[in-house]
């Protein structure tokens, strides 16, 4: 029985189907014919780096030539569909830019998520935005209850590290948080994120997440921020390494409004590739993050006593620093400010957040 071969020839973008023409006793004659190639947009784009600016950087140079215009319900956008975003190193989670550097608002939504609430007042005070997504005090679709609390009779989180300890190369080991009970009514906010997977291989712990949409400018960084705390986290539960993240995104878009922000964060160059923060402590890491939260909260309601600082004592160098940061985005709108800011900075063990800090610091001077 015959049956025809294919040739893809790409040099030349051609096509060529080798049809069998004649059979005869001693072998088989072809006859050739080529078809020119269609032109294939990348619409299904896959990029790999090494930091969060250089996979920020990737997406919006991919939405701007390929993007597809698309009005959704909260305005015009350019939408690339399928897209997968690998961060290589998942520690690099920071973005160095001036437009994109939000690392105290990230690290104000992580702590939202880690208390397991939704109220809107304590995200608010990060991120003013979650105000616009308020029904009676609540941002239905926030994540915190979800994962770390009784969601509908289930502990999401400690039934993952209980099926991970008990199976580690399982691949069940799934948080889900968009939920078909979701679509049942209408709400200002539904989860934009499906699923979390880890994996654990060759001894490394593996996070990937499928995303329903994704703003490009304002979601993708903090959820690559929260989402790679969470993965590393969940390593130092297990006590493994820290792997690979990957970003699965249905709809990555841009909306109109923010095109400046994206040219913006373009003409600022590339950045350093030494962004990385320092690897978490060694061990169950839950006890510190208690004391953060706690931490958080005073410092968020000005409660909390500098001159006592029991947080930031019984806490090792690198949660230490988290709480500091929290404290100098608070203490910003204070008398003295330059003064209370520049002590702090003084006492960071890590030196990668002093961009950070350097910014608050002049937006103090010239306010």
């Amino acid at each position: 029985m015959l049956s025809s071969r294919w040739q893809l020839t790409e040099s030349m973008g051609v096509l060529a189907r080798r049809m069998p023409a004649e059979n005869y006793l001693g072998g088989l004659s072809y006859t050739v014919y080529s078809h020119p190639l269609k032109q294939i947009s990348m619409r299904n784009p896959y990029f790999r780096a090494k930091t969060l600016d250089d996979l920020l950087r990737s997406a919006l140079q991919c939405i701007d030539k390929y993007g597809e215009p698309v009005k959704a319900s909260k305005g015009r956008t350019r939408e690339v569909r399928g897209v997968v975003l690998e961060l290589t190193n998942a520690r690099a989670r920071l973005s160095r830019t001036e437009s994109r550097g939000r690392i105290f608002s990230c690290i104000g939504e992580l702590c939202w998520y880690l208390k397991g609430t939704n109220r809107t007042a304590f995200v608010a005070h990060y991120i003013k935005a979650y105000r616009n997504f308020s029904e009676g005090g609540l941002v239905y679709g926030g994540y915190g209850p979800r994962l770390f609390t009784n969601w509908k009779g289930v502990q999401q989180f400690e039934n993952l590290i209980e099926l991970l300890r008990q199976r580690p190369s399982s691949r069940q080991a799934v948080l889900q948080l968009f939920d078909s009970t979701d679509l049942a009514k209408p709400h200002k906010d539904v989860p934009c994120t499906c699923t979390l997977q880890f994996l654990i291989r060759g001894g490394k712990l593996d996070l990937v997440v499928y995303m329903r949409s994704n703003d490009v400018i304002k979601g993708l960084p903090h959820d690559i921020f929260c989402f790679t705390m969470l993965q590393e986290i969940v390593a130092r539960i297990m006590s493994v390494d820290l792997g690979i993240y990957k970003h699965c995104v249905g709809s990555l878009h841009l909306y109109d409004a923010d095109k400046f922000k994206a040219d913006s964060f373009i003409r600022e160059g590339w950045q350093s590739t030494k962004s990385a923060m320092p690897p978490m402590p060694d061990g169950d890491p839950r006890p510190a993050i208690t004391l953060l939260l706690k931490a958080e909260a005073s410092v968020r309601r000005r409660t909390y006593n500098d001159s006592k600082r029991s947080a930031e004592d019984a806490s090792s160098p690198y949660w230490a620093d988290l709480i500091r940061l929290l404290k100098i985005f608070n203490y910003r709108r204070r008398r003295k400010k330059g003064t209370l800011i520049q002590r702090i900075r003084a006492e960071m063990a890590s030196p990668i957040y002093d961009t950070y800090i350097r910014r608050i610091l002049e937006n103090t001077t010239t306010a």
